[in-house]
């Protein structure tokens, strides 16, 4: 099995360029002061479609050949990744067909659509997302680009903390979330080249800590479809790649309470003022509910920010932000 690794990363942000943003990295003092650290969010909510998830859709879209291009892409996704793919698929002229949940937060949903993508729902607690999908290719002819559990795509993800680290290399902490482990093991890699003495840590809700479980054990655990608040880390599992670079190259992956994970979005958007998803906020829950204790210097990506508005002015309503 052949693993992506620190040049990939490399390589893939020379893919991207010119694509993805290069995106803001904001602090706050009064947080800083609040949790006694000093905390770099990089901002990947404020990434094309909102979420880091273009950076490894068009690093592996932008590699298929023109033939593969004209017979369309193919993938399945919680609602990001769709839409990083149909943007990318849009960019390079080929049609793009996304199988989602038919749970997905309408403006995941609605964001595929404007995008021209063919989306195909399917019910996530009765069914397989990627047989739903093997299904409407059976001869695959299409380009199947899945959300995490490909070389290209882990390598993309990984521009994100390769630019933070960039920035800022004096990041002794980097927190992201883990849902199938894209951007986990893509951000692992790029502070192994960039920063080797940085701890990298995944972080995922108490109510789908399928990667956790795996890590303990030592092989990938699966779980029922997660009822999380996060929904873009409602994995059932770890991929092969993905859980071979975490098992080699992560410090450790902790877990939130979905209380936490919302006093976290409040902070984010009340006080900072940052309209980003409950997805996005799981390294953020951990320093608050001290899953991690804070160094003097952490990273934390906020991996998206594509959250229906009705659903988070209820959330900021019943967890006013503590800072």
């Amino acid at each position: 099995m052949t693993l992506p690794d620190y040049q990939s990363v490399c390589q893939a942000a020379h893919q991207i360029a010119g694509y993805a943003y290069r995106t803001a990295v904001i602090e706050s003092p009064a947080l800083n002061r609040y949790l006694g650290t000093n905390i770099y969010f990089k901002c990947e909510h404020m990434q094309v479609i909102g979420a880091f998830k273009f950076r490894g859709a068009f690093n592996a879209i932008s590699k298929l050949s023109e033939q593969q291009l004209q017979q369309g892409v193919l993938t399945y996704s919680s609602g990001n990744h769709g839409q990083a793919v149909a943007m990318a698929a849009k960019i390079l002229q080929a049609n793009a067909t996304i199988v989602m949940p038919n749970n997905a937060p309408k403006a995941k949903l609605a964001g595929v659509n404007k995008l021209d993508a063919k989306v195909v729902l399917y019910d996530p607690f009765t069914e397989n997302r990627e047989q739903v999908a093997a299904e409407l290719d059976p001869d695959g002819n299409m380009a199947l680009i899945p959300p995490y559990n490909h070389i290209d795509v882990i390598s993309g993800q990984g521009t994100s903390a390769l630019e933070l680290l960039t920035d800022y290399p004096n990041i002794e902490q980097l927190l992201t979330p883990c849902g199938g482990g894209g951007l986990l093991s893509g951000s692992a890699l790029a502070a192994s080249g960039m920063n080797p003495h940085c701890e990298v840590y995944g972080v995922e809700p108490k109510i789908a800590d399928d990667a956790k479980q795996s890590l303990a054990k030592g092989e990938i655990i699966s779980i029922d479809y997660p009822d999380t608040i996060a929904d873009g880390v409602r994995t059932l599992a770890l991929g092969k790649l993905t859980f071979a670079v975490i098992k080699k190259e992560v410090t450790d992956i902790v877990t939130v309470s979905e209380d936490a994970i919302k006093t976290a979005t409040s902070i984010l958007v009340s006080h900072m003022k940052q309209l980003v998803e409950p997805s996005a906020v799981l390294g953020l829950a951990a320093l608050l509910e001290g899953s991690v204790r804070p160094k003097s210097h952490v990273g934390i990506i906020l991996s998206g920010g594509n959250a229906d508005m009705e659903s988070l002015i209820s959330l900021i309503k019943s967890h006013p932000s503590v800072i």
